[in-house]
């Protein structure tokens, strides 16, 4: 069998070559030359698998290493019987730490609480699962928005975009991109900048294009957006660069990157790759991040905020922001070589408060208790 696949895709080299024989390719390399006699691409979402690159191959599948599929043309897979896969909720623990350590930094910088603000969560699907989780535990109140899942659950528990728009003090999307009966283009456009009336903080780790950037530049200037924190970008890697000027976190599209998560999603594809092609795949169970560089956190060393400084101590969004305000254009470059943190999980954490434990065991950390 031949193979073509993403060569910055972690965990990866090394495991599927005992499936068959494996090229590996960066994005500029996915060409229809390349791939026309693969059986396999794994690829990432970088990685365009359009109608123009597949046509006249012999793909059989192509599994992704994200949750996003929109860089593939799934309606001539169809068309063209080739099967595709995506993982989904592979990054969804590191997309919702990467949130919370944000509103933490918005809250440093503001000096305002997040206990008691209100929290719109627009796509509960894996990612704003787990970001209501980590905000609850935070205290902070939750408005769902899924019109897909209020479908097909009942609308108990959903609110619509306009009541978000009313209510939120904080509204973060996690949406795919999609077409068809709700489609998510666009989907904070003008008309919904406008309906804000809290001066919202904004935060987009969905798709880039599920917003409009030219309304959210109006948004910052007429006042209607409180402050905006921004992972996925339209155009990426071709960013707006007055976008980000007006931001207070600016990161390129890393907030899925924990190495946990890159695990995860690796794992997965194997996993897929082993049931479609019906081979045995080996020592998947080594696909294991390494343990953090410092694994315990002793709050004695903070005199302030000791369960925020804990946060910031296993993830910071404030290094990334400050290379890509520097270097905009290396966007896809930051992304390629990005340092992937652990999650909240591989760490623990001494000398805590009864108080701080019960709050940072439920975000996810362990305890080092002395004896």
């Amino acid at each position: 069998m031949k193979i073509i696949a993403d060569n910055t895709i972690p965990f990866l080299k090394g495991i599927i070559e005992q499936a068959g024989e494996v090229t590996y390719l960066s994005s500029a390399g996915f060409t229809a030359g390349a791939v026309r006699d693969a059986d396999l691409l794994i690829v990432r979402s970088v990685d365009r698998c359009s109608r123009e690159i597949l046509k006249g191959s012999r793909v059989k599948l192509i599994v992704t290493a994200t949750i996003g599929y929109d860089h593939i043309d799934t309606a001539y897979c169809e068309e063209a019987g080739i099967t595709w896969r995506n993982a989904p909720g592979s990054n969804a623990e590191s997309v919702a730490e990467y949130v919370l350590a944000s509103l933490i930094r918005l809250s440093m910088r503001t000096k305002e609480p997040l206990a008691g603000k209100t929290v719109g969560i627009v796509g509960a699907g894996h990612v704003g699962t787990k970001v209501e989780y980590l905000c609850k535990s935070y205290g902070m109140r939750i408005l769902r928005n899924d019109p897909p899942r209020a479908e097909q659950e009942g609308a108990e528990g959903f609110v619509s975009l306009q009541e978000i728009a009313e209510r939120a003090d904080i509204i973060t999307l996690h949406t795919p991109l999609t077409e068809g009966k709700y489609p998510t283009y666009h989907l904070v456009d003008k008309a919904q900048v406008n309906a804000f009336a809290r001066k919202p903080w904004l935060i987009n780790t969905g798709r880039g294009a599920v917003t409009d950037t030219a309304a959210l530049l109006e948004g910052m200037t007429n006042g209607k957006i409180g402050a905006m924190v921004m992972d996925c970008w339209e155009n990426e890697p071709h960013i707006s660069l007055p976008l980000l000027a007006q931001t207070v976190i600016a990161t390129p599209h890393i907030a899925g990157f924990s190495a946990d998560g890159k695990a995860n999603a690796t794992r997965m594809c194997l996993e897929e790759i082993s049931h479609f092609f019906r081979l045995e795949i080996k020592d998947m169970e080594k696909i294991t991040p390494s343990a953090p560089a410092h694994p315990v956190i002793d709050l004695d060393l903070y005199t302030s905020n000791r369960i925020e400084q804990a946060i910031l101590s296993s993830f910071d969004p404030i290094p990334a922001d400050r290379a890509l305000r520097e270097e905009p254009r290396r966007f896809e470059s930051f992304r390629a070589h990005y340092n992937h943190p652990r999650e909240f999980s591989a760490y623990s954490i001494a000398n805590a408060t009864s108080t701080e434990a019960s709050l940072l065991q439920s975000l996810g950390f362990r305890m080092r208790f002395t004896p």
